[in-house]
């Protein structure tokens, strides 16, 4: 790609430009050790996002904690997260963003 100075391919292009037309946002889920992406339409709220990964999440659905993986470039770690401040506890009226990492508490 450098040789042909292209800085992405066009997959890519056509993805993010279907993305967009959609309307699709991002967001991830980690759990033992297993980030998992996850596509939703852009005004997602958490409960409904929870839903997308299992009916029961939605339905026991109790909150979220959520930071962006920007954040997570900056810091490095998980743990760094916490200790900074930047993971924070949402409910049923979060919005999901692109870009969020999301690990759902929830009661079946």
């Amino acid at each position: 790609m450098k040789e042909i100075n292209l800085e992405e391919t066009i997959l890519n292009k056509i993805i993010k430009e279907s993305y967009n037309i959609l309307d699709l946002i991002t967001f991830f889920t980690y759990a033992n050790d297993i980030l998992e992406a996850h596509s939703i339409k852009r005004g997602t709220l958490a409960p409904q996002a929870a839903g997308k990964i299992h009916t029961d999440f939605e339905k026991g659905f109790i909150k979220a904690e959520v930071f962006n993986y920007q954040d997570l470039l900056r810091v490095q770690s998980i743990h760094e997260l916490k200790e900074k401040g930047f993971i924070k506890i949402e409910g049923k009226g979060y919005e999901i963003k692109d870009g969020d990492i999301v690990y759902f508490k929830f009661n079946i």
